[in-house]
């Protein structure tokens, strides 16, 4: 099947038909065969040449092309333009590009906004960048939709992990910068009040005892 789309593809070319000359069905077409060409560079860890296919197979379903289309033929479209949006991110990720993969992800988001596999990979690259509550929301929304998935409940478990990570460093911050509070030291008698204090008591006694005896 691949061999026959590639072969589907140079007919093409050697034809030189512009895409403005092709019919829905013919575009549709070309970009799933680009798409597929670029799945198999995927495939063998050859980033660049994987995006190079993916790009050219969006390139036939550009916006103004999108934008005459309705109903089935729409969907069509989308079926092959999203993945390629997708792999372009996934390729991104790999390659340390997490600002290019998160507007890949948005554009499909922007079309589907249930999409988990864009939502979790705009995550991953917002969380990459230490966008940490974004990258959080993304999987939490990813989760709705797919509750049950390892690789989202992982991520947002990381997630957790970096807060008590870094709730603890900042304690121990905020310790070293105070310091432990000192302790209260305990208040040294005044001895000197207090003999005072017995004095006046002894001299009032002695007064006292000795009108009772003169009395």
């Amino acid at each position: 099947m691949f061999m026959k789309l590639n072969l589907l593809d140079l007919m093409m070319s050697k034809r030189g038909k512009a895409r403005s000359e092709m019919t829905v069905e013919e575009r549709i077409a070309a970009a799933d065969i680009r798409k597929i060409e670029g799945n198999e560079y995927f495939k063998e860890k050859k980033l660049e040449e994987a995006m190079q296919q993916y790009e050219m197979a969006i390139a036939y379903m550009g916006d103004d092309f999108m934008f005459q289309l309705f109903g089935k033929y729409r969907d069509m479209a989308l079926a092959v333009k999203n993945p390629c949006h997708l792999n372009m991110a996934a390729c991104l990720i790999k390659l340390k590009r997490f600002d290019e993969a998160i507007a890949q992800c948005s554009i499909v988001l922007s079309e589907d906004e249930s999409n988990v596999k864009a939502l979790f990979r705009r995550g991953k690259a917002k969380s990459e960048l230490g966008q940490t509550e974004s990258a959080r929301e993304d999987f939490l929304k990813a989760k709705k939709y797919s509750p049950e998935d390892k690789e989202i409940l992982r991520e947002l478990r990381l997630l957790a992990e970096q807060d008590k990570a870094l709730y603890q460093k900042q304690k121990e911050l905020y310790k070293g910068l105070f310091g432990p509070r000192p302790e209260a030291k305990p208040k040294k008698a005044n001895y000197l009040v207090v003999f005072w204090q017995w004095l006046v008591y002894l001299i009032h006694y002695l007064v006292k005892l000795f009108k009772r005896k003169n009395e």
